[in-house]
């Protein structure tokens, strides 16, 4: 079921829901993109009419960071649980290994990519690429990027560019690229990789995973989500507190 939260749409559906609506497009090649909602691309959303119209496309509105989590439920919205990219990408990785779909790497480093891959085929024996390519490239290089994935005939592509170049990328070229399941994976090659290694459950669990990002990368980190987590804290604020309002306006005029 897809609501609105602060302007977002979101859609509430459970991990194991997720992970069904993927291999439902790969199995009967209906394509189908996913996008994941954090507070940082919530709040940048806001700013960005491009980024809010390539995230408002998207089949599946996930529901990625923990803070959009607790801030919806705050509001009401029952959201059933979190679904992080990361442990949505595992998963389908998995599947993959086992039904024979064939994935497409896109994003990161190369020596993080080629890290990631080695990684994958340890992780998932059975796993077999279609493909992949690092996200360094010049708009020159888009048609043939684009050609690549088409022929590859991959089943499912996960794509590691930042925001918004991802979603611009894939605003172009999705219905030229011939893959049934699109999802942007953020920073999970990185983790795939053994790059960056992920929270402690307990602070996944608090919704601080965050603050270890903070943590292991400083200087790129800090400011990023100091600047969009104020904001996220304000728009939260004072919704809840139109909210109060407005039940207490509502009240008295039932009452009178």
């Amino acid at each position: 079921m897809r609501t609105n939260f602060l302007g977002s749409p979101i859609d509430l559906l459970t991990f194991n829901e997720t992970v069904s609506l993927a291999i439902e497009a790969m199995l009967t090649k209906k394509p189908v993109q996913h996008v994941a909602i954090n507070v940082a691309k919530l709040v940048r959303m806001r700013n960005d009419a491009e980024l809010r119209r390539d995230v408002t496309e998207s089949h599946i509105i996930g529901i990625d960071g923990a803070g959009i989590v607790m801030g919806a439920r705050a509001l009401g919205i029952k959201v059933p649980e979190r679904v992080a990219g990361i442990d949505l990408m595992q998963r389908l990785l998995a599947v993959c290994s086992v039904q024979n779909f064939r994935p497409y790497f896109f994003g990161a480093r190369r020596s993080v990519l080629e890290r990631a891959i080695g990684n994958a085929y340890r992780y998932w024996p059975g796993l077999e690429l279609a493909g992949y390519r690092d996200g360094y490239f010049g708009e020159e290089e888009e048609a043939e990027i684009v050609e690549n994935i088409r022929n590859s005939k991959a089943d499912c592509l996960f794509i590691g560019i930042p925001t918004p170049r991802k979603e611009r990328f894939l605003h172009r070229y999705r219905d030229m690229l011939g893959v049934p399941f699109i999802m942007g994976v953020g920073g999970s090659f990185d983790v795939l990789a053994g790059h960056v290694s992920r929270a402690p459950r307990g602070m996944q669990s608090a919704g601080l995973e965050w603050l270890y990002r903070v943590y292991q990368e400083p200087n790129r980190m800090w400011w990023r989500y100091l600047s969009t987590n104020a904001v996220y804290a304000g728009l939260l604020g004072k919704e809840l507190v139109t909210r109060i309002v407005r039940g207490k306006a509502r009240a008295e005029g039932e009452a009178a």
